[in-house]
C-alpha cells in the first residue's frame, strides 16, 4: 500500500488510488483534473437561488499524505467554469495561492511536501 492516497469526487463517483511518492500521486492529480476540465464545464443552477457554474464544484480531487494521526490533506477543486481551485486541509479547507509562475497542482505539491 501507498504512502499517498489520492481521493477523487466526481459526480456521484468516488474513487481512491493508493501511490508511493509525492510526485506520483500529483502527476495523476493533475491528469485526473485535466480529463474533467475536458468534459467541459456546468450549466447554471436555480434552487433557491442562482448558482453560477464558477459558483459550483464539478469535481473534488485530494490527495492525504502518510500517517495515522495528523496526515497532510490538499487538493483541488474543479469549478464548473473549469478554474482550478487548489486548497489544503481536509476539514477546515483553505485556498492556497500559486506563486511566480506555480500552477495549482505546484501549490498542491508544495503543500503536502512542507
Amino acid at each position: 500500500m501507498g504512502g499517498y492516497r489520492l481521493t477523487v469526487r466526481h459526480g456521484p463517483e468516488v474513487e481512491r488510488e493508493s501511490y508511493e511518492s509525492l510526485d506520483e500521486a500529483v502527476a495523476e492529480l493533475e491528469r485526473r483534473a485535466e480529463q474533467i476540465r475536458s468534459e467541459g464545464g456546468l450549466d447554471e443552477v436555480k434552487m433557491l437561488r442562482e448558482y453560477e457554474p464558477r459558483e459550483r464544484v464539478h469535481a473534488r480531487l485530494e490527495v492525504t499524505g502518510p500517517g495515522l494521526l495528523r496526515r497532510s490533506d490538499a487538493g483541488v477543486d474543479v469549478m464548473g467554469d473549469g478554474a482550478v481551485v487548489p486548497y489544503r486541509g481536509a476539514v477546515m479547507k483553505r485556498k492556497l495561492e500559486p506563486r511566480g509562475g506555480q500552477s495549482p497542482y505546484d501549490a498542491v505539491r508544495e503543500a503536502l511536501s512542507a
